[in-house]
C-alpha cells in the first residue's frame, strides 16, 4: 500500500503517537500549512469551527496532498454527514457527545461498511485522492478508517466500557473542556482540574484494557507530552487560531518600536 494511503490507521496500529493540528477557521490553505509544517494529521472542526461541507472537502484534499491524514470532527448528532466526509477522503472521524452504546452504534453504522455498519458505497473523492479502485477501497475502509467517540459527559463515563466494546468504534477521544463543565455541573471550565484529570486517567485505562486507542484535545505541547507518556496516542496539540496568534504575537513583540 502506498505510504499516503490510510496513514492515520497505519501509524496508530504501529503504536506511534500521532499529533494533530486542530483547524476551525474554515480556510483550507491554513490546514494545508499545518500539514506542511510536519503534523502527520490535521483535524477540521465542523462542530464548533467555521468549516462548511465545501471548505471541508477542499481542506481534506489539501491536507492529503500535503502528506498528512485528514480527520474531521462532525457536528453534534449529525451522523448523516459521517459517510459523506469519508467519501470526501477523510481518514478519521471524531463524533462529539457519544454518551451511550446506542450513540456509538449509530456512529459506527454511518462510518463502516457492512457487516460492521450501514455505510453506502460512493467514495468518489476518496478514490481519486488515494488512487484506488472502488473494490479495493471498500475492502480496506473498515480496517483503515478510524472512528473516534468523544467522551465528555458523566453519562459517557458511566457507559465507557460499553462504548469501547461497540463493534466499529476504534478509539475514544477526550473533550476536556466539556468534561470539565459536566463534572462541575456547569460551574467550572477547567480542562486540567483534578476531576478531569482523574477521568482522563480512567478513560486511558479503559481504552488500554479494551485494546482501543485513546486520544485527547490538549491545547498545548506540554499537556500533549504528558498524555503521551500516559498512553494516549492521538493528541490534538493546538488550534489554527492559536498558531496564528502565537506567530503574530511573537513578531509584534520582536519589533523595535
Amino acid at each position: 500500500m502506498p505510504s499516503d494511503r490510510f496513514s492515520l490507521a497505519r501509524r496508530l496500529r504501529a503504536g506511534e503517537i500521532v499529533h494533530t493540528g486542530w483547524c476551525g477557521l474554515g480556510v483550507p490553505i491554513v490546514a494545508e500549512l499545518v500539514a506542511r509544517a510536519g503534523f502527520p494529521a490535521v483535524t477540521l472542526d465542523q462542530q464548533h469551527g467555521l468549516y462548511t461541507m465545501d471548505s471541508t472537502a477542499a481542506g481534506i484534499a489539501a491536507i492529503h496532498m500535503a502528506g498528512a491524514a485528514p480527520v474531521v470532527r462532525v457536528p453534534l448528532g449529525d451522523f448523516a454527514v459521517v459517510s459523506r466526509l469519508l467519501d470526501f477522503g477523510a481518514e478519521g472521524v471524531i463524533a462529539p457527545m457519544i454518551n451511550t452504546a446506542e450513540d456509538a452504534q449509530a456512529f459506527a453504522a454511518a462510518a463502516k461498511y457492512p457487516p460492521l455498519g450501514e455505510r453506502s458505497s460512493g467514495p468518489l473523492r476518496a478514490l481519486m485522492l488515494n488512487g484506488m479502485e472502488l473494490g479495493e477501497y471498500v475492502a480496506q475502509a473498515n480496517d483503515h478508517v478510524v472512528t473516534f467517540a468523544m467522551i465528555e459527559t458523566r453519562e459517557a463515563l458511566r457507559n465507557l466500557d460499553a462504548i469501547l466494546a461497540t463493534p466499529g468504534i476504534d478509539a475514544v477521544f477526550v473533550g476536556p473542556s466539556d468534561l470539565s463543565l459536566a463534572l462541575s455541573d456547569g460551574n467550572t471550565l477547567d480542562p486540567h482540574s483534578k476531576e478531569v484529570d482523574a477521568a482522563v486517567a480512567e478513560i486511558g485505562r479503559a481504552a488500554a484494557k479494551a485494546g482501543k486507542i485513546a486520544g485527547a484535545y490538549t491545547a498545548g505541547a506540554d499537556r500533549a507530552n504528558e498524555l503521551a507518556a500516559r498512553g494516549f496516542r492521538f493528541l490534538a496539540v493546538a488550534s489554527d487560531t492559536a498558531f496564528v496568534r502565537a506567530g503574530i504575537t511573537a513578531t509584534w513583540k520582536a519589533l523595535k518600536r
